[in-house]
This record gives C-alpha cells, sequence and structure tokens, in this order.
C-alpha cells in the first residue's frame, strides 16, 4: 500500500517521512509585515481566551492562542486572514491539503509556554496525516520560545488525542524536556510542516520582545475530519469518534462536550502510563500506519478471497 504523500518534493517528502517535519521557505518579507500587522489591526475585536476556570481542567491554561479565544467573530477574522495569506504557499507545497484550524499564537515576555503534547487526532492517521504549518512572524530561537520536537517522535505515540483524553506520556513529560528536543532556530517567514502527532514543545520567551507565529492546521483533501471525545463524568473509558468540519472548531469550547455533533463509532479505551524508558525503545518500533500496512501476499489473498 502506497502512503499518501504530505509534500510535493520527493526528497522533502522523505524527509518528512523519516523525522516527523521538515523546514521550507514560506512567507515572503512583505507578507510577514502584513500578517504581523493584520493580528494587531484584528486585535480590538477579541473576546479574551478562555480561562482555565472555564474550561473544567485544573491545569492552568498557560499560552495564548487566538483559537481559544471567546469571540467567535474575531476568530473567523483571524482564520480568513491566515488562510488568504497561506493558500498558495499550500498549493505550492502541500499535496492536497485544506485547512481547518488557524491560529496566531502570542508570547509576551515571561509567558507562553506551551507544555509538551502532540496535537490533537484530526484524521484516521492509520490511513493518512494531519498537519500543522508553524511559521514565526520574528526570528526564533530558545531565548524567545521557539518550537522544539522529538524527531522520528511522529505516529508512535497517543494514537487516540483529544483535548479530554489522558496522554500517554503525562508522566515523563520533564524527562523528554531534558532529553529529547531539538529546537527550531528559524528566520522569520520560513515554516516547519510538523505532522500533528509528533511530540513538541516551546518554552517561555525570555526576551523583552513579543514572539508571534501563526499556526495553521490542514487534513487532506478528500478526508473528513474527525475529533475524539470522552466524557470523563458519565463513561471515562469510551472514546467518542466524531465527524467535524470547520465550523466545529470555530465554535466549540474544546474542554467541554460537543453538541449536535455526528457520532461514527466508538471504542473502549483504558487510559495508561508509559516510562521514559518504553518511550526511548519506542521511538526506533514500526509506526501505526506502518503495523497495520499488509504485504503483498496478503492483499493478493484478500483479492482471491483465499485463507
Amino acid at each position: 500500500m502506497t502512503m499518501r504523500p504530505v509534500m510535493l518534493d520527493q526528497q522533502l517528502e522523505a524527509q518528512f517521512q523519516k523525522d516527523g517535519y521538515v523546514i521550507i521557505p514560506f512567507l515572503n518579507d512583505t507578507e510577514v509585515a502584513e500578517l504581523k500587522q493584520g493580528f494587531f489591526d484584528l486585535l480590538p475585536n477579541s473576546g479574551g481566551n478562555i480561562t482555565a476556570d472555564e474550561t473544567g481542567m485544573t491545569i492552568p491554561i498557560t499560552y495564548d492562542f487566538t483559537f481559544i479565544d471567546k469571540n467567535i467573530e474575531f476568530k473567523q477574522a483571524v482564520y480568513d486572514k491566515i488562510t488568504q495569506y497561506f493558500a498558495p504557499h499550500v498549493k505550492k507545497w502541500l499535496a492536497g491539503y485544506r485547512p481547518i484550524i488557524a491560529n496566531y499564537i502570542r508570547k509576551n515576555t515571561d509567558t507562553g509556554e506551551v507544555p509538551l503534547h502532540q496535537n490533537w487526532a484530526f484524521v484516521n492517521e492509520r490511513k493518512c496525516t494531519s498537519i500543522s504549518i508553524w511559521c514565526p512572524l520574528v526570528d526564533s530561537d530558545l531565548k524567545n520560545g521557539t518550537l522544539q520536537m522529538v524527531p522520528g517522535s511522529h505516529k508512535r505515540f497517543g494514537e487516540v488525542r483529544g483535548p479530554m483524553i489522558p496522554w500517554e506520556l503525562e508522566g515523563i513529560k520533564q524527562e523528554i524536556i531534558d532529553k529529547y528536543l531539538v529546537p527550531m532556530n528559524i528566520k522569520a517567514g520560513q515554516a516547519v510542516i510538523l505532522d500533528d502527532s509528533i511530540v513538541h514543545y516551546s518554552a517561555l520567551n525570555k526576551t523583552n520582545d513579543l514572539r508571534l507565529a501563526i499556526q495553521l492546521i490542514l487534513v487532506p483533501e478528500e478526508e473528513k475530519s474527525i475529533h475524539y471525545h470522552i466524557d470523563q463524568e458519565k463513561d471515562p473509558e469510551t472514546v467518542h469518534v466524531l465527524e467535524v468540519d470547520t465550523d466545529f472548531y470555530m465554535k466549540f469550547n474544546p474542554w467541554k462536550k460537543p453538541e449536535n455533533v455526528k457520532e461514527l463509532r466508538s471504542f473502549s479505551y483504558k487510559p495508561f502510563a508509559m516510562s521514559e524508558k518504553e518511550f526511548g525503545s519506542k521511538l526506533f518500533t514500526k509506526r501505526i500506519d506502518e503495523e497495520t500496512r499488509p504485504t503483498i501476499g496478503s492483499r493478493l489473498k484478500s483479492l482471491l478471497n483465499v485463507s
């Protein structure tokens, strides 16, 4: 079975499949300046981010994403602005992808840590790949809290991911931060194209200047987007697979039970905790989309209906 490509360039595709990300030139200086100004032009319409006490979570939200703003019209304006500028570049670099979520990410001085995590699962990752484009609008490095990655960690951990689903790496986050991360030290306008399942992190901005970046999440054009949800109060061991769209992400509170959404299926799920030793070993095992890839012999047997 041929893996559905992410990048149009074959060399970049090979690097993406190996590492889980690539770095490419993306926006020109004019586009960077206009998108930066666009953020400040739109900002007066912000309703403020959803706060920790409004999420039902006990861990405070330490990051400033426009995606969790309370004003839907503001979120829509951000989405429209970013997708307008990114569209020609997406077409140039990616093998048929469409956007579902757009974000400005703001880090003021001594703020903005984004805890170690994987992005939510937006598609069936045994079949294809959802990606994020992370593009800083200022030069980014460790000092101002650049994106940091664990190379090769994509499609090896946390296959079932959503805002209410316990994460198997939660208990070893600091060990991973201390030992496995590679910083993305890149210039304004460059972009990191990353597999949403890769393990990544960004630290506090320790400079006196604003660190502003953009994230755009995309799925293959032919795929429906999905959302994994667990109702922690009623049934914490059942995952509900919901069929969703851009409008869903525009309107919902990520940490509350979705309403009026089509459920595709559900399945039993028991959270578990992974040790650092297991994490290190699994970096060198098969990915989930490799584990299920049939051999030529098994495909022939299936076609011929031979047991």
